[in-house]
């Protein structure tokens, strides 16, 4: 949703690290509901390319059967975290809403993959009619990641297009996401453990070209990391944190996840440091008469009320959700 026009402007950062998993899982919401998982803020019950075609219908009657588990544990809301279901298509949508029934008051939103102009508008006038009687939003969080959005002919045609399809429908949009993986593919490419999306040099390239279309408005959420394990110190983990550093670095704000030992690492980084707190603070509430630039509370960079009072207001988000670390 963009970020000035939603009532509560912490609800796209609340996102953080999404875990995914394959609806058809039929232990998940024993999962959620028993918080087994550490720095859970978000899950995506997938239906899309975690399942097979054959057993789609099985996943989608397990989705119903989880949420109506999760909903009869009777747990307050802030005590779980936030749920989305990826589909496939428009069409999808629509059987999946209707497949639910009263089990989708529980879900925040959904995921829509493959988004671009062939589908954009279908998925938009969608989400809008299937908020028109509810009393909280049902979310969208598109994700770009097709081969019309990676082709550099007309990249920069297709994301304003789809830039202006979102800004119409603005206020149900949470977050918009990347499939880093999805355009890997289209050029035969896969990362190491030991290297970032920001080495792959046309990846990087289409990243940078979402962010700069979308990052200002929106919360845009980094690509999905590939690897996981059980020692926080492997190469796994290494090279998750050199990749969130970039992410955040660049522009990105959370992470999708694959395994639930990514969980810690992306909470981590989402984590505030106690400098730019203190300054972010200092920015929101400036109280130097006449002036519009000092010193920093730590004493070794600038502040300008002009110029830092947007990555204030996010900081400041970014801790209360959370927290601050030291360093």
């Amino acid at each position: 949703m963009r970020v000035n026009q939603i009532k509560d402007a912490m609800a796209p950062y609340k996102v953080g690290g999404l875990l995914y998993t394959p609806a058809i899982r039929a232990d998940i919401a024993d999962k959620i509901a028993g918080h087994a998982y550490p720095c859970l803020t978000s899950v995506a019950f997938c239906l899309e390319d975690s399942i097979r075609d054959d057993a789609l219908e099985q996943a989608e009657q397990e989705l119903k059967r989880a949420l109506l588990a999760i909903a009869a544990q009777e747990l307050p809301a802030e005590e779980l975290p936030l749920l989305f279901v990826r589909i496939r298509t428009p069409q999808h949508l629509k059987k999946v809403h209707e497949l639910l029934g009263d089990a989708e008051e529980l879900l925040a939103g959904y995921i829509l993959p493959k988004f671009d102009l062939s589908n954009a508008e279908a998925y938009t006038n969608l989400i809008g009619a299937l908020n028109i009687r509810r009393e909280r939003p049902l979310y969208m969080m598109p994700i770009l990641e097709s081969k019309m959005i990676a082709d550099l002919s007309g990249r920069s045609s297709v994301l304003l297009k789809i830039r202006e399809i979102l800004d119409a429908g603005g206020e149900y949009v949470l977050n918009v996401r990347v499939g880093g993986n999805d355009f890997s593919n289209l050029y035969g490419l896969r990362r190491t453990a030991e290297q970032s999306i920001y080495d792959t040099g046309v990846i990087r390239d289409i990243l940078i070209d979402i962010l700069n279309m979308f990052a200002v408005d929106y919360v845009v959420s980094g690509p999905v990391w590939e690897y996981f394990g059980t020692d926080p110190e492997d190469a796994w983990a290494q090279g998750l944190r050199r990749e969130l550093a970039l992410d955040r670095l660049n522009g990105f704000l959370g992470k999708t996840a694959i395994h639930p030992s990514q969980l810690p690492l992306i909470y981590e980084s989402m984590k505030v440091s106690r400098e730019d707190y203190d300054d972010a603070m200092s920015v929101l509430d400036w109280s130097l008469n006449g002036l519009a630039v000092a010193r920093s509370q730590g004493g070794s960079r600038m502040n300008e009320v002009k110029c830092h009072s947007k990555w204030a207001q996010r900081i400041a988000i970014l801790g209360q959700l959370y927290g601050i670390r030291e360093k």
